[in-house]
């Protein structure tokens, strides 16, 4: 057998993998409004539409499973980076309606399929005692190189003029190297356990399922309409936008390992309990807000928060059988976009009556998580 070289690690085969995803995605997303609205010629209803059917493969992320019957979940992961990078790079080639929900929806096959398998891989090969920390490096990572991304945009954007179709195509090139790269250099790593072919579906993952749910759901307010919010109503341009992308993800730098060591030692409940009061907090001031910077201001803080979810992942893993992890992480994902189908294109009407009603849902949300994360066990077996 090889002998592995000290780099060939699962840390740093899913270090690269969370790279590629934040060069790609944090591209996509910090173009996107501003694409949609000057080039495809976007409203409120569009843009909730397309969000609904960027959802739609995290919907369908149970048939992962069923994937995994032919490919290993470490192939799989790899075929999901190309597919995704390769939608970024081509995004810019259809600046139409029709145009960007295609480029969209293959875009978010592979980010669904490799966040499906992503999470699965982590909880595998991460012991428990490690978990938070090492998802806390890891979020830490992606934020180093989402901070990059973003300010590639900033640069390319404010500084050399640049077409959408130019920077698409080279986040999305960049993330094509770099997957290329795990194909090639990284062995097959093996998980202590081996993981069921079937779907998973138990009656003591039931709390677990609904945070994911309610999660999934509020999470879609802000990752539609927060960002929606600032260049409709409060005129951010590509470059501010990636500006504030840029503050979130240098914050996260710091705060990503310390929230990962304070999961450890206060406990999932304790976590999640403070993450749900700040979202309830921050929701109802985007419902309120009138001046940019106070919405930049809970732009940043809500991203904060989402650091924070590290804790339900190391509460499934505390409670879960080893073997049904690969399993029960596609089941959670669709649990998790059940809403998230639904959401974006109901509240992209609603928007049209009122943008704070869809901010006040929101919260709403976050009450009904608040209350639900009170049965999470302190001490999980």
């Amino acid at each position: 057998m090889e002998q592995l070289k000290k780099w060939q690690t699962p840390f740093v085969f899913l270090g690269v993998a969370s790279a590629v995803i934040a060069i790609t995605f944090s591209a996509w997303m910090a173009m996107l409004n501003n694409f949609a609205i000057e080039r495809a010629q976007f409203g409120g209803a569009e843009i909730g539409i397309l969000q609904s059917l960027r959802e739609v493969p995290g919907f369908l992320a149970f048939t992962a499973v069923f994937i995994l019957l032919m490919i290993k979940e470490q192939t799989l992961a790899v075929v999901s980076l190309a597919l995704l990078a390769v939608s970024v790079s081509i995004t810019g080639l259809f600046p139409t309606i029709y145009g960007l929900y295609a480029t969209t929806v293959l875009m978010s096959i592979g980010y669904h399929y490799f966040e499906t398998v992503n999470q699965s891989l982590a909880l595998q090969w991460f012991k428990k005692d490690q978990a938070p920390q090492l998802l806390g490096r890891l979020l830490s990572l992606t934020s180093i190189i989402s901070l990059l991304s973003y300010g590639f945009v900033w640069l390319g954007f404010h500084i050399f003029s640049a077409q959408y179709l130019t920077m698409y195509a080279i986040c999305g090139g960049i993330g094509l190297l770099l997957t290329i790269f795990l194909w090639v250099s990284m062995p097959a790593f093996k998980a202590e356990h081996v993981q069921h072919k079937h779907l998973v579906l138990r009656k003591k993952y039931s709390l677990y399922y609904l945070l994911t749910f309610l999660s999934g759901a509020r999470r879609q307010i802000f990752v539609v309409f927060a960002g929606f919010l600032m260049v409709e109503k409060f005129g951010y341009s590509v470059a501010q936008i990636s500006a504030l992308y840029m503050l979130n993800h240098l914050i996260n730098i710091f705060a990503a390992p310390q929230i990962g060591k304070l999961i450890q030692v206060i406990g999932e409940r304790k976590a999640l309990t403070l993450e749900y009061i700040g979202l309830i907090c921050v929701f109802v001031g985007y419902g309120v807000v009138e001046q940019a910077e106070w919405a930049a201001f809970l732009y940043v803080v809500d991203h904060l928060f989402f650091a924070m979810a590290i804790a339900l992942k190391t509460y499934f893993q505390k409670i879960a059988d080893p073997k049904d992890i690969a399993s029960s992480a596609g089941v959670s994902f669709t649990i998790n976009h059940i809403a998230a189908v639904i959401i974006p294109a109901v509240f992209g009407m609603i928007w049209l009556i009122n943008a704070s009603l869809v901010f006040y849902a929101g919260a709403m949300l976050a009450c009904c998580s608040l209350l639900a994360s009170q049965w999470v066990k302190i001490n999980n077996p």
